[in-house]
């Protein structure tokens, strides 16, 4: 879509106008590659949008009215997209619920946001809510994607196919022309509820502006060429995936393929050979340790090669990048762009651009974004890109948004040319009883580059010294141990053996080792398990929930206390 400053943003627009201006002006190119029979086919953009316009009317068949609320609950796929351009289309709003909650939870957000209707992918999917169906509304809908055979609250689940071949000709058009008609820039698009590291999930409202904004400005800052085909990987229930991926895949009229599942990833990308890919800090970190593990890291193209070889770049977000992830994708000629920004954002605050890309940095703000920080470090922002508040909950939405001001939560810096370097979360500094502020992300983060350690959780608010939860890398270890030649009897035995012990103390203190005193981990326990976002110790973008993890294995952080 052109270099940075070719683009003008429009004053106001929304994501039902773009849409009906790509499948219109463009129908007969190239949208989306589909998964079918274990190959992925081309759908143009003309079918596309008859598939969206139909799913539309089908909800406008079931009830489904302008405003109301309409939840998603599925993994990505296909019909993911569909029925969010649909719910869209039918002047709803869309609440898409992370995948992997479980039936408590997705029973409180139904009822928080009075969902009309709920659509769900599988009937795995669907049992976790026929196990809470009394705390469900009595008119709810649920429309199911897969064959089913169920009923909730007395009503039986329709299969989603059922419905749109109900739909008669021309009711798709009809309900696009109303949704042209009707839908404003300011009308509710989405709620996203945060999972945020503490506290109840709250309810993110994003405009139709808000994310057509956010996508036409990230194109204008990021070049887009012909032919791009984006590799979506992460889950389009999260807004990083849903404007970087979907939204500005509509704007720049580029393909979209989606990868099956997170491990078939790199097998996704010799199939359909991406130009981009977004994604977290922890896939590229284990793109560059597939590349040390099959010795390839000094081999030219090895990496590119590797995501099936014609990527032009790379984009980062919803995490710190490790420098030294950024340091093997330059060295393997890879860019790797590295960006910032919050739900509330939607989400795209600073990016990094081919031309403008400094090592260590978020980039600079998007064009009409506007970010300062504050006297004590915290980073701020105003524009169209801020979110129109939380819902039902105004007491925080006035204390996260101030004169017209976001209030991040994140600690920063903007540098003499406007690149943003992330520091730190505000609410995620450790205060040692010596008075020392502390960052654990940081530290976190140098522990990650470490290849015997998949995650690692800093503790130490209130304590004299700081210490870790830490879970190794299985494999990584496995190796260890054979190369050493020590005797263990179970994983038990293994993470509490001496040798084992040395060698985690001794790994730690050299990733450490440029740190200040105070900043060093004295302690630590190895655990033996992962953090997850099933037990609910991590965001759907893999953050730390830190008060979760805490409260899980308080007993051995209180061992780890006890001891010294």
């Amino acid at each position: 879509m052109g270099r940075e400053g070719t683009m003008a943003l429009p004053d106001e627009t929304t994501v039902v106008s773009l849409f009906h201006s790509r499948t219109a002006d463009h129908g007969d190119d190239t949208a989306i590659w589909v998964k079918e029979k274990g190959d992925y086919t081309p759908q143009n953009w003309s079918d596309f949008g008859r598939r969206v316009r139909r799913t539309a009317a089908a909800l406008v068949g079931i009830g489904v009215q302008p405003g109301d609320r309409v939840v998603q609950v599925s993994e990505n796929r296909y019909e993911w997209i569909v029925c969010d351009l649909a719910i869209q289309m039918a002047q709803a709003v869309h609440v898409p619920v992370h995948a992997p909650l479980t039936g408590p939870q997705i029973a409180h957000q139904i009822v928080d946001c009075g969902a009309r209707a709920v659509l769900v992918s599988t009937p795995a999917q669907l049992e976790k809510l026929t196990a809470v169906e009394n705390r469900l509304p009595e008119r709810i809908r649920v429309v199911c994607y897969d064959a089913c055979d169920a009923s909730i609250r007395g009503r039986k689940v329709v299969q989603l196919d059922e419905l749109t071949a109900s739909v008669a000709s021309g009711m798709g058009r009809e309900a696009e022309r109303q949704a042209l008609m009707s839908v404003r820039p300011d009308s509710l698009a989405t709620i996203l509820y945060t999972s945020g590291t503490t506290g109840e999930p709250k309810g993110v409202m994003l405009t139709q502006d808000n994310l057509a904004f956010n996508a036409l400005a990230t194109i204008k800052a990021i070049p887009h060429a012909p032919g791009d085909l984006r590799l979506c990987i992460l889950p389009l229930s999260h807004i990083f995936a849903r404007t970087c991926d979907l939204y500005t895949w509509i704007a720049a009229g580029s393909q979209l393929a989606l990868a099956q599942s997170r491990e078939t990833v790199l097998e996704d990308c010799a199939a359909v050979r991406p130009t981009l890919i977004n994604a977290v800090p922890y896939f590229f970190e284990r793109i560059v340790r597939r590349l040390e593990e099959q010795g390839k890291c000094g081999q030219p193209g090895a990496l590119r090669e590797l995501l099936g070889g014609r990527i032009r770049f790379c984009c980062s977000g919803g995490a710190a990048l490790p420098e030294h992830v950024y340091d093997a994708f330059a060295a393997q000629g890879v860019t790797l762009l590295q960006g910032y920004g919050l739900s509330e954002t939607s989400p795209v605050i600073t990016v990094s651009t081919p031309e403008q890309n400094r090592r260590g940095t978020a980039g600079r703000p998007l064009p009409g974004a506007d970010v300062r920080i504050a006297d004590d470090g915290e980073i701020l922002t105003r524009g169209r890109h801020v979110m129109k508040g939380y819902y039902n909950n105004a007491a925080a939405t006035d204390e996260t948004i101030r004169d017209g001001w976001l209030y991040t939560g994140d600690l920063g810096q903007l540098d003499g040319d406007g690149f943003l370097r992330i520091t730190g979360r505000k609410k995620e500094i450790i205060v040692t009883t010596g008075g020392k502020n502390i960052s654990p992300v940081l530290i976190e983060g140098l522990l990650a580059q470490e290849p015997l350690i998949h995650q690692a959780m800093v503790v130490g608010d209130g304590r004299d010294f700081l210490a870790a939860l830490v879970v190794p890398e299985p494999g990584a270890l496995k190796e260890e141990i054979t190369s050493r030649r020590i005797t263990v009897a179970s994983v038990a035995d293994a993470l509490s053996h001496p040798d084992v012990v040395g060698l985690y103390t001794e790994r730690i203190s050299q990733r450490l080792s440029e740190l200040a005193p105070y900043e060093q981990v004295r302690t630590f326990r190895l655990i033996d398990r992962a953090f997850s976002i099933e037990q609910g110790e991590l965001t759907p973008k893999l953050s730390l929930r830190r008060e979760v993890i805490e409260e899980h294995f308080a007993g051995q952080i209180r061992a780890m206390y006890g001891a010294k």
